[in-house]
């Protein structure tokens, strides 16, 4: 299916690896002019080698200082953002006991912040040419409770309000924002997870694993690429009257009738 995503200038945050990786590649195959950024130039530079003619930009986005500057330097390099997709921060999985005020503070930096301070410019920019697609890859750890993802999902259900809001009040300048709320994925991130999940539960990470996607109706973690299929077609017009909804993508874990 041709999303009519050639020509479109996308950012993807969080673009070196995992589902931001999945985003950029498709997103580059469907013929976007892409740029990504991470903090970490090693990986900019390993996932460029892999995105024939992408643009990497390293950035701390927790600063909104540098996430204004990146906002700048994609616009100077390409052109004015059409599609921007937050995927980029991720709060430490932490057992309760362990927890401090520092610690849901870091959460709100690391996946929050890291968020708001790239739509903030972006979005501005997008209103003002009117037209725009902000889709923020969030987790339904925002919706259902994790003893060792507490901080981190209250940074997420943040978002999904953040993303709610922004939809609303930038609607009638021709911006949608949408959320995407993946289950389990099949990525590095949810790797050091389980690590954390196991060491609760007093198992191995190979039970904890199992055990988690036994829990999962679709019978397995979801794959970068499942996701990633999903925001270009939020992305693209064909999804031109979605906005201001965080959709649930999670094999069917949290199935619902409302």
């Amino acid at each position: 299916m041709d999303l009519g995503l050639t020509g479109k200038v996308v950012l993807v945050t969080g673009g070196s690896k995992g589902i931001g990786l999945a985003c950029a590649k498709l997103f580059r195959a469907e013929g976007a002019r892409v740029a990504i950024a991470s903090r970490s130039q090693a990986n900019i530079d390993a996932a460029c080698g892999e995105l024939r003619g992408a643009f990497g930009f390293a950035a701390d986005l927790t600063d909104a200082a540098q996430a204004a500057a990146l906002a700048a330097a994609v616009e100077a390099a390409l052109g004015p953002v059409d599609v921007l997709v937050n995927s980029a921060g991720a709060a430490r999985r932490t057992p309760p006991d362990e927890l401090t005020p520092e610690f849901w503070r870091a959460a709100m930096d690391a996946k929050y912040f890291s968020y708001i301070n790239v739509i903030d410019p972006v979005i501005k920019r997008m209103a003002a040419r009117g037209a725009g697609v902000i889709v923020n890859v969030i987790g339904q750890g925002g919706k259902v409770a994790s003893a060792t993802h507490l901080a981190g999902g209250a940074a997420n259900a943040a978002l999904m309000l953040a993303t709610a809001g922004l939809a609303t009040a930038y609607a009638p300048r021709g911006v949608r924002v949408v959320g995407l709320n993946p289950g389990l994925t099949d990525t590095s991130r949810v790797a050091e997870g389980m690590k954390a999940d196991a060491a609760l539960a007093g198992i191995t990470v190979e039970d904890a694993r199992a055990r988690a996607v036994a829990k999962i109706p679709l019978g397995r973690m979801a794959s970068g690429e499942d996701i990633a299929n999903f925001v270009a077609f939020l992305a693209s017009d064909r999804a031109s009257y979605i906005s201001g909804v965080n959709v649930t993508m999670d094999g069917a874990t949290t199935a619902t009738g409302v």
